[in-house]
Order: C-alpha cells, then sequence, then structure tokens
C-alpha cells in the first residue's frame, strides 16, 4: 500500500513525515525513499488490521508488523532499520502532537548482524585496474569514465551517491583532493593518489569532452548521453568487474569503500584519519575495519604459521 491509498489520516501524517525528513533533517532523496518505503508499509499494516486513527497504532500493531515481516524471511538487518524508522516517525508524530504517546519506546527489533564486509584483495583490485586500463586504451569515453569512476572509488573510500554528486570544480588537480557532500549534507576534502589522479585526467581530456551536451552542466562524470551519470549505472559497471573476477564474494561499489578502508589500515593509517576520509559520524562505525584487518591478520597466520 502507497501512500496515496494510505486512509487520509495516515496518508497526512506520512506526508508530513517526509517534509520533515527533508526540510529539517535533510536527507538524501535515497534516504527519504528508503523511510517513507517503511512507514507506508508500517501505515498499510496498520489499515489493513482495521486501524485508520494513528493513535490507535501501538506497541502491539508495531510488534505484530515486524512480526509478519520477519516471518516472510525478510533479513534482520532490514528488520532492524524498519524499526529504527518506526521509532522515528512515532517520535515526530509525538512531537507534532498526532499523538499522545510514543509506542515505539519499547519496540525492540532483531540485533544486527555483525557480518563483516566483502573486502578484495590488492592483487585482486590489481586485475580489475588492469582489465579497466585495458579497455581504455582504445579511448572510448565510457571506457575511460569507468576507469577513473573506479580508481576514485577505491582511492578515495566515497560512497557511490557521493561519486555521482561530483562537479568538475570538486577536483584540485595540483593538491590531489576532492570536496565531496557526503551524508547530512556535511562537506569533507578527501584526497587521492597519483594512479586516480591519471585516471581522471585522462578522463577530463578525452572523455568527458566527446559526452558533454548542454544539459551535462558541471557534472564530473557523465552517462551515454551527457546527463550525469545514474548511481545504478556505477553499480552496474563495479558489479560486472567484480562478477568477472570469479573469486570474489564482494559485490557492488561499497565493496570499493569497505577494501579501501581496509587496505588504509593494514598499512597502518591512524583510525580517526579513516574515519574522516569515509565521513563516519561515529568512529564506533569506522571501527568495524579494524576486525576486518584483524580477521585478514589471523587467516594469514593460519595459513602460514608451522604451528599455526
Amino acid at each position: 500500500m502507497d501512500g496515496q491509498s494510505l486512509p487520509p489520516e495516515f496518508g497526512r501524517a506520512a506526508e508530513g513525515f517526509r517534509r520533515y525528513l527533508e526540510a529539517e533533517r535533510a536527507r538524501s532523496a535515497h534516504t527519504v525513499r528508503a523511510y517513507m518505503s517503511d512507514v507506508e508499509s508500517l501505515l498499510g499494516f496498520a489499515a489493513q488490521e482495521g486501524t485508520t486513527d494513528l493513535r490507535s497504532v501501538d506497541l502491539g500493531t508495531l510488534r505484530r508488523w515486524l512480526g509478519a515481516q520477519s516471518e516472510s524471511g525478510m533479513a534482520r538487518s532490514t528488520l532492524a532499520r524498519r524499526a529504527a524508522t518506526a521509532r522515528s516517525f512515532t517520535k515526530w508524530a509525538l512531537r507534532e502532537e498526532l499523538i499522545q504517546s510514543d509506542p515505539a519506546l519499547r519496540l525492540q527489533a532483531p540485533k544486527r548482524s555483525k557480518s563483516l564486509p566483502g573486502v578484495l584483495h590488492q592483487r585482486q583490485i590489481s586485475r580489475v585496474v588492469d582489465e579497466l586500463d585495458a579497455a581504455a586504451a582504445e579511448g572510448d569515453p565510457l571506457s575511460l569514465r569507468n576507469r577513473a569512476m573506479v580508481e576514485l572509488l577505491y582511492a578515495t573510500g566515497i560512497r557511490v551517491g557521493e561519486l555521482t554528486g561530483l562537479d568538475v570544480d570538486d577536483v584540485d588537480p595540483d593538491r590531489r583532493t576532492l570536496r565531496v557532500l557526503g551524508k547530512g549534507n556535511k562537506e569533507r576534502t578527501v584526497p587521492f593518489g597519483v594512479p586516480a589522479a591519471v585516471a581522471l585526467d585522462d578522463w577530463l581530456r578525452r572523455g568527458r569532452p566527446d559526452l558533454v551536451v548542454p544539459l551535462s552542466g558541471p557534472a564530473l562524470f557523465l552517462g551515454q548521453r551527457g546527463k550525469r551519470v545514474d548511481p545504478r549505472q556505477v553499480r552496474s559497471v563495479v558489479g560486472n568487474l567484480l562478477e568477472a573476477l570469479g573469486d570474489t564474494a564482494a559485490t557492488g561499489p561499497h565493496a570499493l569503500r569497505h577494501s579501501a578502508a581496509t587496505h588504509l589500515l593494514d598499512g597502518g593509517a591512524d583510525l580517526r584519519a579513516v574515519q574522516e576520509i569515509l565521513g563516519h559520524s561515529s568512529l564506533a562505525t569506522t571501527q568495524i575495519y579494524t576486525h576486518v584487518s584483524v580477521e585478514r591478520l589471523r587467516n594469514s597466520y593460519r595459513q602460514a604459521h608451522p604451528r599455526a
């Protein structure tokens, strides 16, 4: 059930929550879509139970909603996110005096699994780069673009949405830094290395001019028709490259972010420096990569030490 088919009171509440996310919380379009999908699912479930008054949505409603999704096989991570969305929504509704008490205060959801993120070995990164170099040698604009995008994703650890949001002026080629607009519209400066700088220069000199059109604007990376590249296109490019490796479970651009963070820590980078590069608001989020590094160290030890 989407927002338009919800009972009127629920529809108005959902729209109010959307405006709150966009205007007050400055959430990205992607985040707003995820929040609204969760809220509309909750309100649709309540409506199917015969509830049309927001004040009648109680803790039992929330628990049954999550329980139904759990029984359908929904991942624990998704359930945890939906519970968090419900808490944000009811907290907002209480503030707006749409409800008299917050039913989500005692709402619990399955804890997120602590599986470690997929990380590529440096030799696998080298194979990906070799493939990109070979394609770019032909001078095809999209191949030049793909090489620059992947080099930049791995060099900086930026998110795919941050990559597609970059403008040409966000690149400082002399200092080899990017101006990145991250979550919550927080701006940070991220350095990149020589290989990424070379790939970017090649794209800007030989690739981008062949694709640019009046609608391109200042976008750094362009699609085939000259518009700003779409995150789905980036995911497709990276996904195909990683699938072609044939020896990794890592998938998508986020694997390059995970790999960049892990390789930085493996190389001795300070945890807080990595936090700043990745744009994490909490150091605890960055610490998962220390677990990845330790686990890789253990695996190397077990494989190499005669008495492991």
